[in-house]
């Protein structure tokens, strides 16, 4: 995954402010590197000082994991839907910066 700053959100919805511009486009926003998850683990602890582990799960592991917060049955399979996507490939790649 290419995990983008908040910073380039920002920058990318000021950008959006004239929507006559950007009419009929689709931009897909991703970070300048691609990380494993085991990598973001290794850059989290690295920034924190914490040990962080990446532990993949079955999806039931991670269905009964996100439903131990008391959510709605939706929201635990929303959160799920994002690694099953991560595991599928769908949010991998780095993407060409959007223009400005």
């Amino acid at each position: 995954m290419a995990f983008v700053a908040q910073d380039d959100i920002a920058a990318v919805v000021a950008m959006l402010r004239e929507p006559t511009a950007h009419a009929g486009r689709t931009y897909d926003l991703t970070g300048p590197e691609e990380l494993a998850l085991t990598e973001v683990a290794a850059v989290l602890t690295a920034v924190t000082g914490r040990a962080v582990l990446y532990v993949p799960a079955t999806v039931e592991e991670a269905l009964a994991s996100r439903a131990s917060y008391g959510a709605p049955d939706w929201q635990v399979e929303a959160w799920v839907s994002i690694y099953t996507a991560i595991a599928a490939g769908e949010m991998a790649g780095v993407r060409p910066p959007c223009p400005t």
